[in-house]
């Protein structure tokens, strides 16, 4: 993803739950960087899901620190699922969409498990 597409999906994100903006504050830059973050380390930890769930649990743990909300995971899927609709256009398939989806379940429930402990 782009530099333009973070910024699509927190404009999105803010867009969709105004409320999601109070994790969010701060250097908005170090926040698209981490959303990079997050992105690639799930999607190379897709081989190691041990690992992966461990890193997930680790800051699910750190935004609960933070106040994050149930309803941020909704509307972070939402604006995740159409900003990668936005990017890769015809590539994003309904396969696409569901294997997303199905990833991005299963990681918030680690890190709703990690903010919960």
């Amino acid at each position: 993803m782009s530099d333009a597409a973070t910024n699509r999906f927190h404009q999105r994100l803010f867009e969709k739950d105004p409320s999601t903006r109070l994790p969010f504050a701060g250097d908005i830059e170090s926040q698209r960087q981490n959303l990079m973050r997050m992105i690639t380390t799930a999607v190379n930890g897709l081989n190691d899901l041990d690992r992966l769930v461990s890193v997930m649990k680790d800051l699910g743990q750190r935004h609960g620190g933070h106040g994050v909300q149930e309803m941020l995971y909704r509307s972070f899927v939402s604006a995740l699922l159409r900003t990668l609709e936005q990017e890769l256009g015809g590539e994003f398939t309904e396969d696409a969409r569901n294997a997303w989806t199905e990833m991005y379940v299963l990681l918030a429930g680690v890190m709703r498990d990690g903010q919960d402990a």
